[in-house]
């Protein structure tokens, strides 16, 4: 399970640093695609087979099916972080999500999010307040 946030910094080539904890669970291979609200996700390499093989399971008959596999998979890359736990980003993946010096990467349970470290601060900013005003149970049944 990935948790917390942290705050690697982008290299000219596009590459980072990516936390100590997580190194272990993504030296084998990881995938790294476009995420919602322009982030990047980055999934372990058995979590992403998972998630295609339910992909496989959806019907191509719909056209948001299909629109969403296109995109979801168009923009995947399979990367091997180096031996230093520096993981390179495509330049059409950074363009994708703005991408600039400063990043966060935030631990979203079974993959991490990569966001421009700007825009992730306007989205919690802007997400926060309903967060923290959530009436309704979210997830059933969890608190």
């Amino acid at each position: 399970m990935f948790l917390g946030t942290h705050t690697p910094r982008m290299d000219d080539k596009g590459r980072l640093f990516l936390p100590a904890k997580f190194r272990d669970k993504l030296a084998g291979g990881l995938v790294v695609t476009r995420g919602q609200e322009r982030c990047l996700y980055l999934f372990p390499m058995a979590e992403f087979e998972s998630i295609t093989e339910q992909m496989r399971t959806a019907p191509t008959t719909n056209r948001a099916v299909r629109d969403y596999m296109r995109v979801f998979l168009s923009g995947a890359s399979d990367e091997i972080p180096d031996k230093q736990g520096r993981l390179s980003i495509p330049a059409n993946l950074r363009t994708y999500a703005g991408l600039t010096r400063e990043c966060t990467l935030i631990g979203a349970g079974s993959r991490l999010e990569l966001w421009d470290s700007g825009a992730w601060e306007d989205y919690l900013a802007a997400s926060e307040q309903a967060f923290a005003d959530q009436s309704e149970e979210v997830i059933p049944g969890l608190l």
